[in-house]
């Protein structure tokens, strides 16, 4: 695994946790949850590119 998988995970967290706080101070708590839903979002579309290149490199070895 990248390290800078992580990071870009970890970026994405920071951002969508500061987003969330700030969103349930001013009392839009609908919008702070749509912001979360968007970063898991995000999140799960980094990590299924990866493991998409995670197959790509099984078939290659193996021949399939």
């Amino acid at each position: 695994m990248e390290l800078d998988l992580v990071f870009r995970i970890a970026g994405v967290g920071i951002i969508v946790a500061v987003l969330s706080m700030l969103l349930k101070k001013a009392d839009r708590d609908e919008y702070a949850m749509m912001v979360t839903i968007a970063g898991l979002i995000v999140v799960l579309a980094i990590i299924i590119n990866e493991i998409s290149e995670l197959f790509e490199t099984v078939k290659a070895v193996f021949g399939f």
